[in-house]
This record gives C-alpha cells, sequence and structure tokens, in this order.
C-alpha cells in the first residue's frame, strides 16, 4: 500500500516511521509512505503556501491551488491505484474508528492533505474524497492525523503484525467492545510493599474457562 502524505514539514514525521512495526512494514515493502511538499508549486520567490482570510480574521489560511498541483502530479505518477483516496484531515470531518481502518485497509493507494494555521481553503474538498478527523480537539496541523491513520491501517495489513491473530480479540475488533486485561510474569508481582497476583484461571490451562474469563471482563463502551 502507497500513503502520499501531503504537509509543508515533510521531515516531521521522518522518526516515527523508521521505527518499529512501520518501519519494518517499510522495510518488507509491505507500505511505502512519501511525503509531497506543496510548496514545489508555488510560484513566487517566498514558497508561499498561506494567504489571509477572505472577511477578515485570525490567522492564516492554506491556499488551495499548490495542493491541488500536488494531486494532479500524484495522479501522474506510476504508483497511481485503482483503489485510492484522497482525505484531508479536518476538525469537523467524519471520526475515525476501527471500522474504518478495516475498511482503508482494503485500499492500494491513500493520499492525506494536512492542513495548518487554520485550515485549507474550502474549494479543495471538490477534489477529496473525504473529511476525517482523530477526535474532537484541535491540533496545530494535520500530520499527526496522518501518522494515527497509517498506524491503524498498517497494522491490519497481511504481513505486518508478528501474529494474524492479534488483531481478532483485541479492543474494537468487535464495535463498543474494549479487550479484556492482560498479564505477563512473573505470576506474583511485588510493587512497594504489596503483592499482585495473576488471575487464578489464567493459570489453569482450562481454555474453555480462560475463554469465558475474558469475554465476561471484556469492557463495552
Amino acid at each position: 500500500m502507497n500513503f502520499h502524505i501531503i504537509t509543508i514539514f515533510p521531515e516531521i514525521l521522518d522518526s516515527y516511521f523508521k521505527e518499529g512495526m512501520l518501519g519494518r512494514a517499510i522495510g518488507d515493502k509491505i507500505i511505502k509512505v512519501k511525503a509531497i511538499n506543496p510548496r514545489k508549486w508555488t510560484g513566487d520567490k517566498h514558497r508561499t503556501v498561506d494567504d489571509s482570510p477572505y472577511g477578515g480574521g485570525a490567522g492564516m489560511v492554506m491556499k488551495a491551488e499548490p495542493i491541488y498541483k500536488a494531486l494532479c502530479a500524484l495522479s501522474k505518477k506510476k504508483e497511481k491505484r485503482k483503489k485510492k483516496k484522497i482525505i484531508l484531515l479536518s476538525a469537523k470531518g467524519k471520526r475515525w474508528n476501527q471500522a474504518l481502518a478495516r475498511e482503508h485497509a482494503k485500499l492500494d493507494d491513500i493520499v492525506f492533505i494536512c492542513g495548518r494555521y487554520e485550515g485549507v481553503d474550502e474549494r479543495i474538498v471538490n477534489f477529496i474524497d473525504e473529511e476525517i478527523s482523530i477526535g474532537d480537539y484541535v491540533l496545530t496541523g494535520g500530520e499527526l492525523g496522518a501518522a494515527v491513520l497509517i498506524d491503524s491501517i498498517t497494522r491490519l495489513l497481511p504481513g505486518v503484525l508478528g501474529n494474524e491473530e492479534s488483531a481478532k480479540d483485541e479492543s474494537h475488533s468487535v464495535e463498543g467492545v474494549l479487550e479484556y486485561p492482560q498479564y505477563t510474569r512473573p505470576e506474583v508481582l511485588t510493587l512497594g510493599r504489596k503483592k499482585y497476583k495473576v488471575p487464578e484461571v489464567l493459570l489453569s490451562g482450562d481454555h474453555k474457562k480462560i475463554e469465558e474469563w475474558r469475554r465476561d471482563n471484556s469492557r463495552k463502551k
């Protein structure tokens, strides 16, 4: 799968994509992540990508034209795929969830537009497929949102998780249900002056009872 991030800070996520699961997915050629700077498609010496809003108000608004030209350049490249979506990260977009992550994991190519300042000129919505929000709060830019979406999608792709079963019984694998508590060694953990034990049923070896305990201890939102 190809991920393209249109951002005026193309190196801002480099360290995140070099480490852990995402770094391995890139190394194994399961995904590609490329940042595209819309400043490349500006016509002035200052490479201006923003301007003051019509009607007045605080802050600046990102111009639509450089982003549109970046989208046009991407559509001409060989990595263009049939199953493709263009997503604008936006505080007023659809709330991201696990069901959407599974849906988008079926695509071949996703382009993320990362706004800054007071957002992006509204006319760019004529060239996108959807607006996505990662929560009811405001960030300084859309880059972190893009990283969240890429992470949640990538871990659902075949060959990414060490154990394919890991994604089946976790939180949100069933809508509205949060995963049961998890424990590991040692069996008895001493923290401070208190001992904390693993629930006996998990040590029993009785898979039916363990499955029942896990089902009973999964929390519903």
